[in-house]
């Protein structure tokens, strides 16, 4: 059975939410890298990931459905949920670049 619109619209908001809530984390993590905390900086980073893990799955989900064959309609708002799953686990590299750089000064 093919993704209703209103199907598409939840899962794009599910994968916002997620990576919304690990952008929060990692942006958290980069302060406590600045303020050289970084065993805080390491566990923020970890919730992070976990948060980035289910974005993740959403949007395997998406990827198997139409792998599979079935009608993925792909709207402004799956684009917007991509772009901050992206922007997410880009910041999640700066982190974990950031942190090996400045524990190890």
């Amino acid at each position: 059975m093919a993704m209703t619109k209103d199907d598409m619209a939840m899962v794009a908001m599910e994968i916002v939410a997620y990576s919304g809530d690990a952008r929060t984390k990692f942006l958290d993590a980069m302060d406590a890298i600045g303020k050289k905390d970084f065993d805080k900086a390491e566990a923020l980073i970890k919730e992070g990931d976990e948060l980035i893990l289910g974005a993740h799955n959403q949007q395997t989900e998406l990827i198997t459905k139409e792998a599979a064959g079935e009608d993925i309609e792909i709207g402004f708002l799956t684009v917007h949920a991509q772009d901050h799953l992206m922007t997410a686990m880009l910041l999640s590299d700066m982190d974990k670049r950031f942190l090996r750089m400045f524990r190890d000064q």
